[in-house]
């Protein structure tokens, strides 16, 4: 009998050291930054050294404007690129799934902007959406249309278009992966039975693609929450606080207003709202999942 607990305890004990050492590296960081949230604390102070002011810090974001419009920005920020982002990188997905000659040239081509650093893209952007000499105002001179102010009027749009032009290929490799993982037999018991390739993409590709994509878009869309040097570079979180998401205002506080307290317990609003996401978005995969296993066994069982 301790022979055999000894045998089952074994795995465990090689596995201690780094499970030990993971913890410590995750959470000490996390735990410090939990504990300096309760407190009135400032980059002139160690942590030990700031007043405890219990629930102060998080009650103060509670009632503030500002946060409030900090967080609505970055919700919409969040929903729309995401949702622009998997649209257009699952089409281009169903697209480019063929043997045709050039094709991985595309596919390569269309990787190369998640391949630049974040402040190169913003500087870009910015360039392209200048008032006097960007690209998009002398193109709408050349067709004789008025100038758009791009970083004013339209400064939450014109960021979301940027983060769409970076991260999209993001989304289209996942996808072509998960597409070219798909059972072919599958699909070739629905093109047998005389399915439209609408109806295979409706029916077949999607339905068993979607545990990937689930998990895609929630990648996609933590970092999206995150998202800084980008919006930073392009519109300094203006004008006003149109373009001021979450990350930046954190930033912000600690930086420049020197709360850092104040900037724990922002943080640690954002990580809940994660979580929370989080959580949802893995009970729903499961279920996609499960689903996509009884749609799976049913072709095999049909071919």
């Amino acid at each position: 009998m301790r022979t055999a607990m000894a045998n089952r305890l074994t795995p465990y004990m090689f596995m201690a050291p780094a499970a030990i050492i993971m913890a410590i590296a995750l959470m000490y960081p996390l735990g410090y930054m939990v504990w300096g949230s309760f407190r009135d604390w400032n980059p002139s102070q160690t942590i030990g050294e700031a007043e405890f002011v219990g629930l102060k810090n998080y009650i103060f974001l509670w009632n503030d404007p500002n946060f409030h419009e900090s967080l609505g920005v970055t919700l919409r920020f969040a929903f729309f690129v995401v949702t622009i982002e998997m649209i257009i990188g699952v089409g281009l997905a169903l697209l480019l799934d063929r043997e045709i000659r050039g094709i991985s040239v595309l596919r390569t081509m269309f990787i190369l902007p998640m391949m630049i650093a974040p402040v190169v893209v913003g500087l870009m952007w910015r360039y392209m959406y200048h008032p006097t000499v960007g690209t998009f105002n002398r193109f709408l001179d050349s067709i004789g249309l008025p100038r758009v102010d791009w970083l004013g009027d339209y400064a939450l749009t014109s960021v979301i278009i940027a983060d769409i032009w970076q991260w999209t290929p993001f989304i289209f490799i996942l996808s072509l992966a998960a597409l070219q993982s798909l059972p072919r037999s599958a699909l070739e018991a629905a093109r047998i039975d005389g399915a439209t390739g609408w109806q295979q993409i409706i029916h077949i590709k999607l339905p068993l693609m979607m545990p990937v994509l689930i998990v895609t878009a929630l990648l996609r869309l933590i970092d999206a929450f995150k998202v800084l040097e980008v919006i930073l570079v392009m519109t300094e979180g203006g004008p006003g606080l149109s373009t001021e998401i979450l990350a930046l205002r954190i930033s912000r506080t600690a930086t420049e207003f020197r709360e850092l307290g104040v900037a724990a317990a922002m943080s640690n609003y954002l990580l809940i709202l994660l979580l929370l996401l989080t959580v949802g978005m893995f009970a729903f995969n499961r279920w996609q999942e499960a689903r996509a296993a009884r749609l799976n066994a049913l072709v095999e069982e049909e071919s």
